[in-house]
């Protein structure tokens, strides 16, 4: 009874935290709730790319994807349309110019050591890019210029290692983008394999250093591509329909439970307050993650609710029938929870087995989906085996069933009960002392 006390005061806790992320953490809503903007890319052959294949535009579509990930927009659509061309749609963007700026800019990094070209002096390349990089970091100087910090990968770290070996007393040049940044004067080699780009003399300003930095971390574009199109996208639900959706999950959601009740009596009670648990730790969850919600992602999110209460409706029928069947009210109410769990875990594996696949081959949007019903099932898993389960002991504790009714039971439908030594074994089998 003291692990079942213990127990319930976590849960309580779970609760308050949940409460408090609720409270503090915005709602992240997707383009079909709040608007956003919708850009149409274009790729663009170059002297090194002559013609756009579509292994090109899978990897564009990769990177571009990531790109938006660093601007920190969840729930993107990006898909292909055409041969050379993609769809990027933003939820909620603030800044479309730097969004443009961003999914458009090549963040091509060069390092480059000084040659002598008939009687003038040029720069070459020595084969170290930014595909050797592992990281770029912001920071500031002795001086309190701001700089990027260069971190490179194994196979970057033995390049410039070699480099600096060779080049003492010589500059290396870094280029971004075509653009000479700087050319700082190798002095000694540098093995650990670090660098930094200082901005030259001036210095970067910050919004520059900063989005060198995003623009390295998020990787280069496969091959050029141009914003031939942009468009602002209004909200395909907007704030009435979005209102109504909730007043309509809350009617559904109170017919479930008013069924709960009326057909389960006080177990009815327990699962509609296990449901209203489930939801606010998944709610918190979405808030914590963060998952931004769309239409399709509010869908995953009833219909994993659903699937709560049906856990919940698979236990109370196990146990109504252990009762009918003659156990005592204690181990009716374990072997209830015992004999439904492989039926539960079984259904909602399916579950997220088929969630796994939509979300690795599925759209951003089919994603979303996806992934809350996923998150709903794992925690619709807890919400029915350790909290109605708990919850049930403590209301009725290890006594025998006085009042069937409490079960939606008539007194003709329990059937004979136990005998002592039966009733004695069963409490020892879990772990229950008179």
């Amino acid at each position: 009874m003291k692990n079942k006390i213990l127990l319930f005061w976590l849960i309580i806790v779970l609760v308050l935290v949940s409460l408090f992320i609720i409270w503090r953490k915005p709602t992240k809503l997707g383009l079909d709730l709040v608007g956003g903007s919708r850009l149409l890319l274009e790729a663009q052959t170059s002297a090194n790319v002559a013609k756009i294949t579509p292994d090109m535009m899978d990897s564009l579509q990769f990177a571009i994807e990531n790109r938006v990930n660093k601007l920190g927009v969840a729930e993107t659509v990006v898909q292909k349309q055409g041969e050379n061309r993609l769809v990027v749609e933003i939820p909620a963007v603030k800044d479309l110019k730097q969004a443009k700026k961003f999914l458009g800019e090549t963040a091509e990094l060069a390092f480059k050591r000084e040659v002598t070209k008939g009687s003038r002096q040029t720069w070459e390349d020595t084969g170290l890019t930014g595909n050797d990089l592992n990281r770029a970091t912001l920071s500031t100087s002795t001086n309190g210029q701001w700089v990027v910090d260069l971190e490179f990968n194994d196979k970057g770290t033995k390049k410039f290692a070699t480099l600096t070996q060779q080049l003492v007393g010589q500059p290396m040049a870094i280029f971004f983008n075509g653009e000479l940044t700087s050319a700082p004067v190798i002095r000694e080699p540098i093995l650990g394999g670090r660098a930094q780009i200082s901005g030259g003399d001036n210095g970067f300003a910050y919004e520059e250093a900063k989005e060198m930095v995003d623009l390295l971390n998020a990787g280069a574009l496969p091959v050029p591509a141009k914003i031939i199109e942009e468009n602002t996208v209004g909200a395909t639900l907007g704030a009435d329909s979005v209102e109504k959706s909730k007043i309509a999950g809350m009617i559904g959601l109170g017919l479930v439970m008013l069924f709960m009740i009326l057909y389960y009596r006080v177990p009815g009670i327990i699962a509609d307050i296990a449901l209203v648990i489930y939801s606010l730790i998944l709610f918190a969850i979405f808030k914590q993650v963060p998952v931004t919600l769309t239409l399709a992602g509010i869908a995953g999110f009833i219909l994993s609710i659903g699937m709560a209460v049906d856990a919940n409706i698979l236990i109370f029928e196990r146990t109504k029938e252990e009762l009918r069947a003659g156990r005592t009210l204690f181990t009716a109410i374990n072997a209830g929870f015992d004999r439904a769990f492989t039926s539960i875990f079984d259904s909602n594996m399916t579950t997220i087995i088929t969630c796994t696949i939509l979300y690795f081959l599925g759209t951003s949007v089919v994603k979303g989906f996806a992934l809350t019903l996923a998150i709903g099932v794992l925690v619709s898993m807890f919400s029915a085996i350790t909290v109605t389960k708990n919850f049930m002991h403590l209301i009725f504790g290890t006594g025998d069933l006085k009042y069937p009714a409490l079960f939606g039971l008539r007194k003709d439908e329990i059937g004979k009960a136990y005998s002592a030594s039966e009733t004695k074994r069963e409490k020892a089998k879990f772990g229950v002392l008179d």
